[in-house]
C-alpha cells in the first residue's frame, strides 16, 4: 500500500512539474510581447553651462542648467570633488528652476571658495546620473589697474615691437584696441601689412625699419575691459631708444624669447614673434617641424599667412597650424633662432556613438567617444557620475550584467576646457539573476536514516542548480541522488537525497543556482554523529604569488579541533599562514621555495580520536619576460630589425609565440622567428614593410599560465588610400559628401583643392565658407550648386614620399537651365531664319516652342520646322523659318523639362530692312588735319545702325579715289583725321545696318588750316664732352614736313629709363642751308645715360618729337661700395672674400676690377700695413695670411674714372694651427733630485695654447723619454725623483686644439747638491694698459734661498704704495701710468752664484689731447688743422671732431690720422660754432682738446633802397624782394605786415614770402597812406625795415605828403574840425563824395529811362540790387567776350600785347578770352557762395547776366553806374559806358607813372552793359587798329592747351568745354578740340566750377588752368567781401606772344613737363575761314562723353618752399599758387601778374 502511495506521489510530482513548465513558457511569451516602457529614459542635458563664467562683482551672474528625461531628472549643483553645493546668503544661491545664481556683491565680501571655484551640474533620475562639463566660475572684483609701456631698445633699421604691459590680475579680461602717438597718429588692428606701423593681433605695436626720427615719438596703448566695457589709455608713454650700429652686430635674442609657448583659439588671427636685433639688417626665415619628426619645412606664405619683418602673422588660424615653429635669423655676421610652440585650440566637443543601446545580458556592449577640438589632454569615462578608471576613446563591456545598465559619460579635457557626452545602456528583455528562495538548514543527526536536502531558486532565465560537498561536486551514485523540476511560478526546485546517511557524509553542503545572468548559492553543514573522518584531498596546483585557500573536508561529529601541520609542525609557522578553527588554511603570496610541500589536516574529538588527511601543494611559476623594444624612433621601409624575447623566469617547459596586433604572424609576411634555447626567441624583420607597423607581442606559456609583453613598431609609411575618392554626382541643392581617407605614418594630412577653370591641372585651396568645409578628410558641400561643379583634388601628405593625390569630378545634376533667358534676334524680311534654344542640364530634356504664349505646331504652318540636337551639356532645339514675314515679329518661347525641373527662355524676333540716307551733314569744327562733322540720324529700318561710313576726297579727285572713316552707328558726330593742312576736301556720309547700306548724303566742302611741323629733325648725334657735358647736333626735318617756316627747336633731355619729364632748351633756327645745329648740355650726372629728343617749331606750334637718342656721359668713380661683402675662413692662412657689385646706378661707369684691402685687425689703423689685391671676379681668396689672426677687409670697385667708395669693414679670423716651438727653455737645478724647467711661450701660438708637454730623458743608452702635460697657464715644471749627478735632457712643446707643435731646443741639466741662484723667468717685454695693474715675474731657485732685488731704470727699487715685490719675487705695479714705462731688472743672488733678467714695460695709454687750430672759414664751412700730442707713445688711430652751433646739438665727424686738415661742411651761414677734437687708439678715446670758438662768414640781411623795393599803384603795392642784399647768407623768407598810417595794430599779410619772387599786396584803398613793415630772415639773423607809402589816386596821380605837424610839405592843408564833430566828416573827403553820388544818381536815372523804353519787351531782367559776389576761386565769374557778329565793334577795340616777360600770374582773376555763356533767366546764387549745379535742376536754362558790384573792383567794373546791368539783346557782351579802367602788369618795362587809363565809350544806341572781366581798350597812339580780330578778347598761345600731364602733381588735364554751351566766336579754332576731356594726373581738377554741363567763359583762356577751387589759403576762409573777378590766364612757360602782329618771335617752348602729343599754338588766326553763319549756327549736342568734376583736393596744397621751386621752374599750377595766399585783413596777397 505504501509502495502504491509512493508511485502515486511521484506521478503527481511529475504532473505538477509539467504544468509549471507550461506556465513558465506561456508567461515568458507574454512577457516578451510587452517590453518595458519605451518612453522611459535617463537624463540628457538640454542646456549645459559653458566652461567659463567670468563676471564682474557689480553685475553678478546666473548659470542655467537644464536636462530632460523620463521621469524628469533632478538638478543638483556639485563641486569638482562631487560634494553638493548649498546656498551662501548674499553670495550664492540655487533657484527653484535649477539655476546657480551669484548676486552682485561688495568687493570685501569676495570669497575664494565661492567666487573662484569649479562647479558642475548633476542631473539624475531612476535610470542614472550625468554630470556636466567643468564650469570654472571666476568673479572679478573691480580694482584699479594701469597699463605700462616700457622703452624698447632697437638698433636703427631694425623693426621694433612695443608691448602694452597689462597687470596680470586683469590680463585675461583686458585687450588692446588701439595705439596712439603724441603726433596724433592712431593705429588700429587691421589687414594692411605694408605700412610702417602695424598693430599685431596680440596687441603689440610693430614698427618697421626704425629710423632716428622715430626716437622722438612717444606711444600709448588704449585697452578695453571685456567685462565692464571700460576703455583707458596707458598711464605711461613708451618710447623707442634707438642705437646707431657700431660695426656689425650678430642677431641677438633675449634668453627669455628663445622658446615660447602660445595657445590661441581657432579662427582668430595670431602672430609669432621673432624679436631679433642686428646690423646689417637680418633676413628672417620661418620653418615648421613636421609632426613627430625632427624634419622641418619652410612656412609657405600666402593670403592667410603673412610675414612682416620677422613677425609671422596667421589669419583665421586652424588646428593644422599647431606645431613647433622655428624662426632663423641671419645676417653677414652671425645667426640666431627662436622656437615657438603653437597650439591652436579648437572648442572641445564630444559625442558617444551610439547614444542609446539596448543589450542582452551577457552580450558585449561598445561605446565609442567621438570628439573634436584641440588639444585633447585626457579622455575619461564615468558611469552614473562615478569614475570607472577607463581612459581610451572606446569603452567595451565584454559581457553585460545587470549592474552595467545606466548612464555612461565620456569626458575630454585640456588645460582650458572640457566637454562631455552621455549615452544610456539599457538591458534587453527581463533579466533577473538567480535568487535562492528556499534552502536547507544546518542539521545534526544520527547515522542511518536517509537525508533530503532541498534548494528552491528563481530567476530569468531559469537557473540550473548543482550541489557540492566541501567544494567537490556531487554526482549521482547509489547513495547520492540529485533531482530538480520547475514549479508553476517558474522557480526551480532541486533536491539531494542521501540514502542511509553515514558519519562520513557529514560536511559543508552547498547548492549553486547559475544562469547566464548570474550565480547564487547557499551552504549549510550536515553534522552526522561519528568519529572524525577526513575525505581524500586532491593535489592542489597554485601559481606563485597567489593566495592558497583550502578547507579541511572533515566529517564526524562532534569535532573538538582541526589543525594543519607541515613536517609535523603545527601551522602557522610564519606570517603568511593563517589557520581558522573551521579547518580553513590560508597561505598568502605563495612561493615555490617556501610553500610547496605536503600539508596534513588533523581532526580530533574530545575522546581523543583523530583523523588525518594529506594535501600536496604544488607551486607553479608564471613566465617572466624581460622588457624589450625596437631601436628608438620610427623605422624606415627596408630597414633590418630584430627583437629578442627573453624569459628568464617561469616553469619549464615554456612555449614562446609572437603576434602582430593580436594575430599570428604568417610565414610569408617577411617576419621570421627563431627559438633561442629553452627560454628565448628572436623575431627578425629582414626588410621593414609598411604592413609591419603595429604592436609586436611576445607570449610565454607554461603550466602556470601565460604572460606577454608588447612593444610598438612605427614605420615611416607614405600615405596610402583607405578610402580613395571617386567621381560623384549630386542633385542640385542637396548636401554633398565625398570621403577621402588615407593612412600612413606619421598620419597624413588630408586636404582638398579645386581645379582652376573647367579642366584639371591647376588647383587652388578651398576657401572656407558657409557651405564648403572639410572634416577629417571628408569634403562637405551643403546646398550644392552648379557653381560647385568641377574637378577636385584630394591630397594626402605626411612628409614621407611625394604623397597621394586623387582627382575626381563632382557633377551636379541640375534641372534644365537656359543661360540666356531673353534675347533679341533679327532677320531680314523674306529670308530664312533659325531660332535656337540651348538647354543645359541632365538629359533627357524635352523642349516645346510657344509663339506669343501660344503653342507652336509646325503641322499648322509648313514654314516652321523644329529640330533637336543632343549636346554634351544638354539639348539644342532649333526652330527654322523658311521665309520671314512681318507677322514673325513676335515673342518665341522655348520650354525645357527634365526629371529635375523645367525652365524657359524667350527670343524676341525682329524683321528688319535697309536704313535711309543720313541728312543735315554739318561742319562743326576744323583744323589743319581734321574736321569735326555732325549729321542727323536717319530711319534705321528696324535694325540698329551698325556704322556710318564717311567718304572724303580732295576736291580735284573723283569719287572713285576716296578715303573712308568708319563711325559707330550710335553717334551722330565724328572727326575725320589724317587730312593735309590747307587743302580743299569734299565729304559725304553713308549709313549702314546689318541689312545693307543707304544712299550717300549730300557732299560738303571744307578747307583745312595750317599746322605745326609734322617732320622730325634729322641726323641727330649725341656725344659726351666730359663727365657732366654732352654735345647734341642735328639737321632740320624734310622741307615738305615743315608746314610753315621753322622758327627754332626745342631740345629736350632727361635721364634714360625714368618716367621723368624732359627738360627743354630753346635754339633759334639757323637759316644757312644745310648747316648743322648744335647745343651743349651741361651739369649732367656722371656716367649716366640721357635720352635726348628734338622738335622743330613754327609760328603755329611745335612738331613731333624725334626718336630718343641715348648717350652716356663720361665715366666717374663708383659712388657706392660693393654690397653683401662677406668673408669665409678657409684655412689657417687663407680667407675667401665675396661681394656683390654696387648698384648699377651708382657704378658711374663700367667696373673693371675690384680691390680688396686687408690687414690684421690690430694693424688696420696703419695704412702702410694694409695689403691690396685686385680681381675682376666677385670673390677672391687671400693667401699667405697669419695664422689664427683676426683680419679686417674692405672691398672697392674701380672704373676708368678711378677707385670707388670702400665697403664697410668686415672681419674674419684665420683658422688655428699647431704652434711654433717655445722660444726659450731653462733647466735650473733645484736639488740633488729635482730640476725646474721653465720656458717662454711660442712667438706664434697659431691658436689658443691648451697645454704644454715637458719631455725629459736621462742621457745614456736605451733610456725612456718621459712626458708630462702641463696646463697652458703654467710656464714651469719641477722634475723630481731624478738621480743625482746624472745629466738629463729636457725639451718642451706647446699644443693647440689642432695638435702638438714643434719642440723647443733641448737643454741638459744635472741634479746636484750645489744649487746656485738662478732665475727661471725670461727677459720679456710687457704691454700694460693705462690705469691698470702690471705684474712682472721673477721666479728664482737656489739653495740657500737667493735674495731677490729689483732695479727700475737702473735705480734700486724700494717698495711704495704703488709698487711692491710679491712673495714669489714678481714685481706688482698698481694703476700703471705713462711714467712707469722703461726697463726693470731683477737680480737673484746666493752664496753660490747670482743671476739677473731685464723686463721692458710699455704703457699703452689713450691719446692725450690733440692740437686744433682754425685754418679757414667760409659761409657754410670751417677748415681745421689737427695735430697729435707730442707725448703720445701708442699709435694714434684717428680723431673724432666735435662741433655745434651756438644754439644747437653737438655733432661729430671721424677724421683719419693722416688728414692734416678737415672741412666741416653744411654749416649755418653767419653762425657761431664751437669745435674740439679727441684722438683715439686701440685703448680708447683720449682727452679732449681745448674748445675752439669761431663763426662762419656772413651777416644779416641789408636794407635796400626804397625806390628799388617798393612800387606803388592805386589799389596795390608791388614789393621787389630781389632788391634786398643777403649779407652773404642766403635769404630764407620775409614777413610782410602792413597797416594804415593812423592804425595801431599791424596786419600780417604773409609770414613766408620767398626771396626770389615779387610780391603784390592787393586791395589797398586809393590815395591812402600806409605803413609797411618787412622782416627779412637768413641764417645769420633778421633785419626789420619800416616804410611809409601812399597809394595812387584812381586816376593814377599821387597825393600830398601827410602833415607832419608843422604844416610843411602838404599841398592841401587839412581843415581843422571842432572837437565834437566825427573824424570822417572831413570836407576834403565829403565834398568829392557828395558830388560823385549826385552825378552817379543822375546818370542812373537817364540810363534807366532809356532802357525801360528800349527794352520794355525784354524779360531777362532780374533783381536789380543783388550783388554777385563771387569768391576768388569761382570759375563762373562774370566775364564775356564781345559779340563777333558786331562788325562795327570789331575794329574799335584794340589790345596791347604784353611785354615778353616771365611774370607769375595773379590767382583769382577771371580774364575771359574766348568762350561765353548765353545769358538768360537763371537766378543768381547767393552772396559769397560757390555755384553748385546740384541745386538747380534746370541745368540747361540760360544764365542771367550777373549784376556788377560797385565797390572796390579795379578790374574794369563801372564806377557809379548802378543800373548798367540792363542790356540790349545784341549788346550783352559790351562794356558799361564811361567806365574807366586801369591796367596793371606793365610796371617792370614801363614807367609806373605812365600806366594807361582807358575809358570806354557809350554805345551808339545809348545802352551800356557791364563788362565783368577784361574788355576792349582804346589803342595807344600809333598802334595798328587791326591787331586782333577778336574784339575785347585776350589772345594767348596754346602750347599746352589740349593736353598737359603734370609731373609735379598739379591738377593739369585735357580741357573740354561742355557740349551744351559754346562760343560761336571761337568755333573756328576751338570746336574741333571739344571732344577731349580733361585727364587728371593726380585725381583732382583745377576747376570747382559749374560741373560738366557748363563751360566757364573765363576758362577757355588759354590753355592754362583757371583758379577754380575755393580760395584755400592757410586759414581756409574765402574772401567773401569782394566782388567778382575775372580769371587771369597764365602760362608756366612765360608771357604771351602775339602771333597776329607779324612778329617773327617764336612761340615759347613747352613747359618742362609738357606732353606734345596733341598740341597747337593756334589761338587766333589772321585769316578767318569760317563763315559767320557757321559761328552763329545753333550748335547741337557735341560728342563729349564725360567731364571731370572740378573739385579742390587737399593734396593740391603745397608748402611755400615747394611753390617757390615750382615757380622758378614755371611748373606750379595756378591752384597751388592760389593756395599760398594768406588772409590779411583787407589785403589779398598776389604775385606780380602778367596781363
Amino acid at each position: 500500500m505504501a509502495y502504491n502511495m509512493n508511485i502515486i506521489m511521484e506521478r503527481l510530482k511529475w504532473l505538477m512539474l509539467y504544468a509549471a513548465v507550461g506556465l513558465i513558457v506561456c508567461g515568458s511569451q507574454s512577457l516578451a510581447a510587452s517590453p518595458p516602457d519605451a518612453d522611459q529614459k535617463g537624463p540628457v542635458f538640454l542646456k549645459e553651462p559653458t566652461n567659463r563664467i567670468d563676471f564682474s562683482n557689480s553685475t553678478g551672474a546666473e548659470i542655467e542648467c537644464k536636462a530632460s528625461g523620463n521621469p524628469m531628472p533632478e538638478i543638483i549643483w556639485i563641486r569638482s570633488d562631487g560634494t553638493a553645493v548649498g546656498d551662501v546668503p548674499g553670495l550664492r544661491q540655487i533657484s527653484s528652476d535649477g539655476k546657480l545664481v551669484f548676486p552682485p556683491f561688495r568687493a570685501e565680501d569676495y570669497r575664494q571658495e565661492v567666487h573662484a571655484q569649479v562647479y558642475a551640474c548633476l542631473a539624475r533620475n531612476q535610470f542614472g546620473s550625468i554630470i556636466s562639463r567643468d564650469v570654472h566660475v571666476r568673479a572679478v572684483v573691480s580694482q584699479h589697474y594701469e597699463e605700462d609701456i616700457h622703452k624698447a631698445f632697437v638698433i636703427r633699421g631694425n623693426s621694433a615691437i612695443l608691448k602694452c604691459d597689462i597687470p596680470s590680475f586683469v590680463a585675461d579680461f583686458v585687450n588692446v584696441i588701439s595705439w596712439h602717438s603724441d603726433e596724433q597718429e592712431n593705429f588700429y588692428p587691421g589687414t594692411e601689412y605694408d605700412g610702417k606701423y602695424l598693430v599685431l593681433p596680440s596687441g603689440e605695436l610693430h614698427i618697421r625699419e626704425v629710423g632716428p626720427e622715430d626716437g622722438y615719438k612717444s606711444y600709448q596703448c588704449r585697452t578695453k575691459h571685456r567685462l565692464t566695457g571700460e576703455t583707458r589709455l596707458s598711464a605711461t608713454k613708451g618710447r623707442l631708444v634707438i642705437t646707431e650700429p657700431v660695426g656689425s652686430v650678430a642677431p641677438k635674442v633675449d634668453v627669455k624669447d628663445r622658446i615660447t609657448w602660445l595657445d590661441k583659439p581657432e579662427g582668430q588671427a595670431l602672430n609669432l614673434l621673432c624679436p631679433a636685433q642686428s646690423y646689417p639688417m637680418p633676413a628672417y626665415r620661418w620653418y615648421k617641424f613636421i609632426e613627430g619628426t625632427t624634419r622641418k619645412q619652410a612656412v609657405v606664405l600666402n593670403d592667410r599667412v603673412k610675414q612682416v619683418s620677422g613677425t609671422l602673422i596667421i589669419k583665421d588660424a586652424v588646428v593644422d597650424d599647431s606645431g613647433k615653429y622655428l624662426c632663423v635669423v641671419n645676417n653677414s655676421v652671425g645667426g640666431e633662432s627662436v622656437e615657438t610652440v603653437l597650439t591652436v585650440t579648437a572648442p572641445l566637443s564630444a559625442k558617444i556613438d551610439p547614444p542609446t543601446q539596448t543589450v542582452d545580458f551577457g552580450r558585449p556592449a561598445v561605446f565609442t567617444c567621438q570628439y573634436t577640438g584641440n588639444p585633447i589632454k585626457t579622455v575619461s569615462w564615468m558611469k552614473d557620475g562615478k569614475a570607472i578608471g577607463h581612459s581610451e576613446p572606446v569603452l567595451r563591456i565584454e559581457s553585460v550584467k545587470k549592474e552595467d545598465k545606466g548612464m555612461y559619460q565620456c569626458f575630454v579635457r585640456n588645460d582650458q576646457e572640457s566637454a562631455e557626452a552621455s549615452a544610456e545602456l539599457k538591458l534587453g528583455g527581463r533579466f533577473d539573476p538567480p535568487v535562492i528562495r528556499q534552502a536547507f538548514q544546518e542539521e545534526t543527526m544520527e547515522p542511518g536514516p536517509s537525508v533530503f536536502l532541498k534548494c528552491v531558486a528563481g530567476g530569468n532565465p531559469t537557473p540550473e542548480i548543482s550541489w557540492e560537498l566541501d567544494g567537490k561536486k556531487i554526482a549521482n551514485n547509489d547513495r547520492y541522488q540529485v533531482g530538480q523540476y520547475v514549479t508553476v511560478n517558474g522557480d526551480v526546485v532541486s533536491y539531494l537525497n542521501i540514502t542511509s546517511v553515514h558519519a562520513n557524509d557529514g560536511g559543508l553542503y552547498k547548492c549553486i543556482a547559475k544562469s547566464k545572468v548570474g550565480v547564487a548559492d547557499h551552504s549549510a553543514k550536515l553534522n552526522v554523529y561519528g568519529l572524525p573522518y577526513i575525505r581524500q584531498m586532491e593535489k592542489k596546483a597554485i601559481v606563485a604569488g597567489e593566495t592558497l585557500i583550502v578547507t579541511c573536508p572533515v566529517a564526524g561529529y562532534p569535532i573538538d579541533s582541526i589543525v594543519w601541520e607541515r613536517d609535523n609542525r603545527a601551522l602557522p609557522i610564519n606570517r603568511k599562514q593563517k589557520v581558522f578553527p573551521n579547518g580553513t588554511l590560508i597561505i598568502e603570496n605563495v612561493e615555490r621555495n617556501s610553500d610547496q610541500a605536503t600539508y596534513t589536516c588533523v581532526a580530533k574529538n574530545q575522546e581523543g580520536y583523530s583523523a588525518r588527511g594529506s594535501l600536496e601543494v604544488q607551486v607553479m611559476v608564471l613566465p617572466r619576460i624581460i622588457p624589450f623594444a625596437f631601436e628608438e624612433g620610427p623605422a624606415q621601409v627596408g630597414q633590418y630589425l630584430t627583437l629578442h624575447c627573453s624569459v628568464p623566469g617561469g616553469d619549464l617547459p615554456l612555449t614562446i609565440e609572437w603576434t602582430l596586433d593580436g594575430q599570428e604572424i604568417p610565414e610569408e609576411s617577411g617576419i621570421s622567428t627563431a627559438r633561442v634555447g629553452r627560454r628565448g626567441s628572436v623575431l627578425t624583420i629582414e626588410a621593414v614593410e609598411a604592413s609591419h607597423a603595429g604592436n609586436f607581442t611576445c607570449h610565454a606559456h607554461n603550466s602556470a599560465g601565460h604572460q606577454q609583453f608588447t612593444t610598438p613598431l612605427n614605420v615611416y609609411v607614405p600615405p596610402r588610400w583607405i578610402l580613395e575618392p571617386t567621381d560623384k554626382a549630386f542633385a542640385q541643392g542637396s548636401d554633398a559628401k565625398v570621403e577621402c581617407k588615407a593612412d600612413g605614418f606619421p598620419k597624413p594630412q588630408v586636404t582638398w583643392k579645386k581645379a582652376v577653370g573647367d579642366t584639371p591641372g591647376e588647383y587652388k585651396d578651398l576657401k572656407k565658407n558657409d557651405n564648403i568645409r572639410v572634416e577629417e578628410g571628408t569634403l562637405h558641400i551643403d546646398n550644392i550648386q552648379k557653381t560647385n561643379e568641377g574637378y577636385y583634388l584630394c591630397e594626402a601628405i605626411n612628409g614621407i614620399g611625394s604623397g597621394l593625390s586623387a582627382v575626381i569630378m563632382i557633377s551636379v545634376q541640375a534641372p534644365p537651365e537656359f543661360t540666356e533667358k531673353l534675347r533679341n534676334q533679327t532677320a531680314r524680311r523674306g529670308e530664312p531664319a533659325v531660332l535656337q534654344c540651348e538647354a543645359k542640364g541632365e538629359k533627357p530634356i524635352g523642349i516645346l516652342w510657344n509663339m506669343n504664349n501660344m503653342r507652336l505646331d509646325p503641322k499648322n504652318d509648313n514654314r516652321y520646322t523644329i529640330r533637336e540636337e543632343i549636346l554634351s551639356t544638354g539639348v539644342m532645339s532649333s526652330l527654322s523659318i523658311k521665309r520671314t514675314e512681318r507677322s514673325d515679329s513676335a515673342l518665341f518661347t522655348c520650354v525645357a523639362t527634365n526629371a529635375f525641373g523645367s525652365d524657359d527662355a524667350s527670343i524676341n524676333m525682329i524683321v528688319q530692312e535697309v536704313p535711309e540716307m543720313p541728312y543735315a551733314l554739318k561742319v562743326l569744327d576744323k583744323s589743319g588735319r581734321s574736321v569735326q562733322l555732325s549729321w542727323a540720324q536717319p530711319y534705321d529700318g528696324n535694325s540698329p545702325l551698325d556704322r556710318y561710313i564717311i567718304e572724303f576726297k580732295r576736291s580735284r579727285a573723283s569719287w572713285s579715289e576716296i578715303d573712308r572713316v568708319i563711325v559707330p552707328g550710335h553717334t551722330t558726330e565724328a572727326q575725320v583725321q589724317k587730312l593735309s593742312p590747307a587743302t580743299t576736301y569734299n565729304i559725304r556720309i553713308v549709313a549702314e545696318n546689318a541689312i545693307g547700306t543707304s544712299q550717300s548724303s549730300e557732299a560738303v566742302t571744307i578747307i583745312t588750316a595750317e599746322e605745326a611741323p609734322s617732320g622730325k629733325p634729322q641726323n641727330i648725334k649725341v656725344e659726351p664732352v666730359n663727365q657732366t657735358t654732352m654735345r647734341v647736333t642735328w639737321k632740320p626735318p624734310p622741307r615738305t614736313e615743315w608746314n610753315g617756316e621753322i622758327l627754332g627747336y626745342y631740345v629736350g633731355y632727361k635721364l634714360s629709363n625714368t618716367n621723368s619729364s624732359y627738360v627743354f632748351e630753346t635754339i633759334n633756327f639757323i637759316t644757312e642751308e644745310g648747316k648743322e645745329h648744335n647745343l651743349e648740355l651741361q651739369n649732367l650726372r656722371v656716367y649716366t645715360q640721357y635720352s635726348v629728343v628734338i622738335q622743330a617749331f613754327n609760328k603755329i606750334g611745335a612738331g613731333p618729337l624725334s626718336e630718343e637718342e641715348k648717350q652716356f656721359t663720361a665715366e666717374g668713380t663708383p659712388s657706392q661700395p660693393p654690397s653683401d661683402t662677406a668673408c669665409t675662413t678657409l684655412t689657417s692662412q687663407t680667407i675667401r672674400v665675396s661681394w656683390v657689385s654696387p648698384p648699377l646706378e651708382s657704378a658711374n661707369g663700367v667696373i673693371k676690377t675690384y680691390k680688396v684691402v686687408y690687414a690684421p685687425s690690430d694693424e688696420w689703423y696703419d695704412e702702410t700695413k694694409r695689403h691690396y689685391k685686385k680681381t675682376a671676379s666677385s670673390d677672391t681668396v687671400l693667401h699667405g695670411l697669419k695664422k689664427y689672426t683676426n683680419y679686417t677687409m674692405q672691398v672697392l670697385a674701380t672704373t676708368a674714372g678711378g677707385d670707388g667708395v670702400r665697403s664697410v669693414p668686415i672681419h674674419c679670423q684665420t683658422e688655428p694651427d699647431v704652434p711654433e716651438a717655445p722660444t726659450d727653455v731653462k733647466a735650473l737645478v733645484m736639488g740633488n733630485a729635482a730640476i725646474l724647467v721653465s720656458w717662454r711661450s711660442p712667438a706664434q701660438p697659431n691658436g689658443i695654447i691648451t697645454q704644454y708637454t715637458v719631455y725629459s730623458k736621462a742621457e745614456g743608452a736605451e733610456t725612456e723619454t718621459k712626458t708630462q702635460k702641463v696646463p697652458h697657464y703654467q710656464m714651469s715644471f719641477e722634475a723630481t725623483e731624478l738621480e743625482k749627478n746624472k745629466p738629463y735632457e729636457f725639451w718642451v712643446t706647446a699644443s693647440t686644439t689642432i695638435g702638438e707643435g714643434q719642440q723647443s731646443k733641448s737643454i741638459v741639466a744635472m741634479p746636484s747638491d750645489q744649487v746656485p741662484a738662478k732665475i727661471a723667468s725670461f727677459d720679456d717685454t710687457f704691454n700694460a694698459t693705462f690705469k691698470e695693474d702690471a705684474k712682472m715675474p721673477c721666479l728664482a731657485v737656489g739653495a740657500p734661498q737667493p735674495e731677490i732685488t729689483w732695479k727700475i731704470k737702473g735705480v734700486e727699487f724700494s717698495a711704495n704704495d704703488r709698487m711692491r715685490v710679491l712673495p714669489d719675487g714678481s714685481l706688482l705695479i698698481k694703476s700703471v701710468n705713462r711714467q712707469d714705462a722703461g726697463d726693470y731688472s731683477c737680480h737673484a743672488e746666493n752664496s753660490i752664484a747670482k743671476d739677473s733678467i731685464t723686463h721692458k714695460l710699455i704703457v699703452l695709454a689713450p691719446p692725450q689731447s690733440p692740437h686744433v687750430t682754425l685754418s679757414a672759414t667760409t659761409t657754410d664751412a670751417l677748415t681745421v688743422k689737427l695735430k697729435p700730442h707730442e707725448g703720445d707713445t701708442a699709435p694714434l688711430h684717428g680723431y673724432t671732431l666735435h662741433y655745434k652751433p651756438e644754439f644747437g646739438e653737438w655733432e661729430t665727424a671721424e677724421v683719419s690720422v693722416d688728414s692734416q686738415k678737415h672741412n666741416i661742411e653744411n654749416l649755418l651761414c653767419g653762425s657761431r660754432y664751437q669745435v674740439y677734437a679727441t684722438g683715439f687708439n686701440n685703448i680708447g678715446a683720449g682727452e679732449a682738446s681745448d674748445i675752439l670758438n669761431t663763426r662762419t662768414k656772413g651777416q644779416k640781411p641789408k636794407l635796400p633802397e626804397k625806390p628799388r623795393f617798393i612800387e606803388v599803384s592805386s589799389n596795390s603795392v608791388s614789393l621787389h624782394f630781389k632788391a634786398w642784399k643777403d649779407g652773404g647768407c642766403p635769404m630764407s623768407h620775409f614777413v610782410v605786415e602792413s597797416k594804415k598810417r593812423d592804425q595801431i595794430e599791424w596786419n600780417q599779410i604773409s609770414n613766408n614770402v620767398k626771396p626770389d619772387n615779387n610780391y603784390v599786396v592787393l586791395d589797398l584803398e586809393p590815395a591812402t597812406w600806409y605803413n609797411l613793415r618787412i622782416t627779412a630772415h637768413n641764417s645769420a639773423g633778421f633785419t626789420v625795415a619800416e616804410y611809409d607809402f601812399a597809394t595812387l589816386t584812381v586816376t593814377g596821380g599821387t597825393i600830398a605828403p601827410l602833415d607832419d605837424g608843422t604844416g610843411h610839405g602838404n599841398v592841401h592843408t587839412r581843415i581843422r574840425l571842432p572837437a565834437w564833430m566825427p573824424e570822417w566828416l572831413d570836407l576834403n573827403f565829403m565834398v568829392p563824395l557828395i558830388a560823385t553820388v549826385v552825378v552817379v544818381a543822375v546818370g542812373i536815372c537817364v540810363v534807366c529811362v532809356a532802357l525801360s523804353r528800349r527794352r520794355a519787351d525784354d524779360m531777362r531782367g532780374g533783381q536789380k540790387d543783388v550783388y554777385y559776389d563771387v569768391v576768388y576761386n569761382q570759375t563762373m565769374g562774370p566775364g564775356a567776350t564781345l559779340d563777333k557778329r558786331r562788325p562795327d565793334l570789331r575794329d574799335e577795340l584794340g589790345y596791347i600785347a604784353p611785354p615778353n616777360r616771365k611774370l607769375p600770374p595773379v590767382p583769382g582773376s577771371n580774364y575771359n578770352t574766348c568762350d561765353r555763356i548765353k545769358r538768360g533767366r537763371g537766378g543768381l546764387r547767393s552772396n559769397h557762395s560757390t555755384w553748385d549745379p546740384r541745386r538747380n535742376p534746370n541745368l540747361y536754362e540760360e544764365l542771367k547776366a550777373p549784376p556788377v558790384p560797385m565797390h572796390g573792383n579795379h578790374y574794369g567794373h563801372a564806377h557809379g553806374n548802378v543800373e548798367c546791368h540792363y542790356r540790349h539783346p545784341g549788346m550783352e557782351d559790351e562794356i558799361c559806358p564811361y567806365a574807366t579802367f586801369h591796367l596793371l602788369g606793365f610796371r617792370e618795362e614801363m614807367d609806373p607813372t605812365k600806366a594807361m587809363n582807358f575809358q570806354t565809350f557809350p554805345h551808339q544806341n545809348g545802352h551800356a552793359g557791364p563788362v565783368p572781366g577784361h574788355a576792349g581798350t582804346m589803342l595807344p597812339p600809333g598802334h595798328p587798329g587791326h591787331v586782333h580780330s577778336r574784339s575785347g578778347s585776350q589772345s594767348m598761345p596754346r602750347a599746352n592747351r589740349y593736353q598737359r600731364k603734370n609731373s609735379q602733381g598739379g591738377q593739369s588735364s585735357i580741357y573740354t568745354p561742355a557740349p551744351e554751351y559754346d562760343d560761336p566766336a571761337n568755333c573756328a579754332e576751338e570746336d574741333q578740340y571739344r571732344r577731349y576731356t580733361r585727364v587728371n594726373s593726380q585725381g583732382g581738377s583745377l576747376y570747382s566750377g559749374p560741373g560738366p554741363e557748363y563751360d566757364d567763359p573765363a576758362n577757355c583762356a588759354p590753355e592754362e588752368d583757371q583758379y577754380g577751387s575755393q580760395y584755400g589759403g592757410p586759414y581756409g576762409q574765402p574772401y567773401d567781401h569782394y566782388g567778382s573777378r575775372g580769371s587771369m590766364g597764365r602760362r608756366s612757360i612765360g608771357s604771351a606772344r602775339n602771333p597776329g602782329n607779324g612778329s617773327p618771335e617764336p612761340p615759347p617752348p613747352p613747359p618742362r613737363n609738357h606732353d606734345m602729343s596733341n598740341s597747337s599754338f593756334n589761338d587766333s588766326k589772321e585769316s578767318n575761314e569760317i563763315s559767320e553763319a557757321e559761328c552763329d549756327r545753333d550748335h547741337g549736342p557735341r560728342g563729349n562723353y564725360g567731364a571731370v568734376k572740378r573739385s579742390p583736393q587737399p593734396k593740391d596744397q603745397r608748402t611755400t618752399e615747394e611753390m617757390r621751386k615750382l615757380i622758378e621752374r614755371n611748373e606750379a599750377g595756378p591752384k597751388q599758387l592760389q593756395l599760398q595766399q594768406t588772409n590779411g585783413a583787407g589785403f589779398t596777397a598776389y604775385d606780380t601778374m602778367a596781363v
